[in-house]
């Protein structure tokens, strides 16, 4: 995981600020002004991390979403839709694809413009590019 986050820090270059964290995400959101442009990649191993943790699920999806609310920032969120395949097997990965199920009904309902890409191809669902 190391070579690819240091592969994509040399690819975007020195005009870019990065913030790596696991869990906390709202103090950064909330240090944002208005000028900038925020890419959040991804909330899905945020959602993960948060899992792994042990963390309410609601309270710290609740304390994101309004983090994203209060952003003065334009924001463009990745996330990951996991619920399109076969239900798992397992209790933790129905646990976690149904709480992503429940983040992206959030994340959609908030946002301006909603975009699905798949095989490279985006689909707005919601607003306007």
């Amino acid at each position: 995981m190391r070579v690819k986050v240091d592969k994509h820090v040399v690819q975007r270059g020195d005009g870019w600020t990065t913030y790596e964290e696991h869990l906390e995400l709202s103090p950064i959101i909330d240090s944002l002004d208005q000028h900038t442009i925020c890419l959040l990649d991804c909330v899905t191993m945020w959602l993960s991390n948060h899992l792994l943790a042990g963390s309410d699920l609601q309270v710290v999806q609740q304390e994101l979403l309004a983090a994203i609310s209060r952003c003065k920032a334009d924001l463009v969120i990745v996330s990951n839709e996991v619920g399109m395949g076969i239900v798992p097997d397992n209790a933790l990965s129905r646990k976690f694809r149904e709480a992503q199920g429940r983040l992206n009904i959030a994340l959609a309902a908030q946002a301006d413009c909603a975009v699905l890409v798949t095989a490279g191809l985006p689909l707005v669902l919601k607003g306007a590019v």
